[in-house]
């Protein structure tokens, strides 16, 4: 099993406002990074994801705990930390009136990257973010999505051992999307660990290596893809189509114990908890009542399991989780 490349253990954040309640962001986290692996931490807005990345880049340090990376103590020797790691976080960070181009010399320069080596790496991620047509344009005059790509591409010019990705797809259309992905994926096979959070997913599920869910600063599950899907084993997908759908039979599934319910016209997207063979029952109890025109259901997926997460942690005692031995 690989090295850890990050490791966060029992670390607390208390932000201690003079005019409002003490306010604790991450509650006794832990967590474990393995080196070359994508990690992606998931969690709603206010979850505490933002007040962790800052912890692991030395920008904040924590009220309590501890965390390592590459072994480094984040608190005790932030400058060596630094020296290792590369952050792409919500906020704009490129050179507005400088050209695409101009950006990455200037980063390459400000990370020491030797001169020869400054046009042959600014050429390879140029082409590797399809950049080509836009390389000699200020990046003022560039799309939210393009600065996007112009900032996360920056990153991958220089060759730190862990990259830190705060929403880096946020804006692109899906061509600039697929491209990122592709790098990322290309950045990981290299050797690379990144770290990334993400409100998306579904993107979660195509590149994330482990995955781990916190809410409220507590850890909710952390694993496999299979191993957090594991959790809602026992939820299903369904869409029904109807012929006509009637008020009492939207009642009847409405009163289903669903974490996912959508309504369009006369076809329901749910989310239900219970075995197959309970649903199939209903599904021809349904058919039976009124003609049933399309049924499609599948086995659950990573949202339907974030979101069953989420339930369950409204109404979880303190000081428990939901993943047990899911960790890595």
């Amino acid at each position: 099993m690989a090295e850890p490349a990050i490791q966060v253990t029992d670390l607390v954040k208390v932000y201690r406002e003079k005019s409002s309640h003490p306010v604790r962001a991450l509650d006794g986290l832990t967590l474990t990074v393995r080196e070359g692996e994508i990690f992606g931490l998931l969690g709603r807005n206010g979850a505490g994801k933002t007040t962790l990345l800052r912890i692991l880049t030395t920008l904040i340090e924590p009220t309590s705990g501890r965390v390592t990376i590459l072994h480094r103590d984040a608190v005790k020797n932030p400058l060596e930390v630094r020296k290792n790691i590369c952050v792409v976080l919500q906020e704009n960070a490129v050179e507005l009136y400088l050209s695409v181009r101009d950006n990455f010399f200037t980063f390459a320069r400000f990370h020491s990257i030797p001169a020869g080596e400054v046009r042959s790496r600014t050429n390879r991620v140029i082409e590797q973010f399809g950049l080509g047509d836009y390389a000699d344009q200020k990046v003022i005059d560039l799309s939210s999505g393009l600065k996007r790509r112009v900032q996360v591409a920056k990153v991958f010019m220089v060759d730190k051992p862990i990259i830190f990705l705060d929403e880096a797809t946020t804006g692109m259309d899906p061509v600039n999307k697929r491209a990122t992905i592709d790098a990322i994926r290309e950045q990981a096979r290299r050797g690379r660990t990144i770290f990334l959070t993400t409100h998306i997913l579904q993107e979660a599920e195509e590149l994330c290596d482990t995955i781990a869910i916190i809410d409220h600063g507590k850890r909710l599950a952390c694993g496999s893809l299979q191993q957090i899907k594991s959790l809602a084993r026992h939820a299903l997908d369904i869409t029904l189509t109807f012929d006509t759908l009637t008020d009492a039979t939207l009642s009847e599934l409405r009163a289903l114990p669903s974490t996912k319910f959508e309504h369009t016209d006369n076809t329901v997207d749910m989310c239900v908890a219970g075995g197959e063979v309970a649903v199939l029952e209903l599904v021809a109890r349904l058919a039976r009542q009124q003609r049933v025109l399309h049924v499609e259901m599948s086995s659950a997926t990573l949202e339907d399991a974030f979101f069953e997460l989420l339930r369950k942690s409204a109404h979880r005692p303190p000081g428990t989780t939901e993943d047990g031995g899911l960790s890595p």
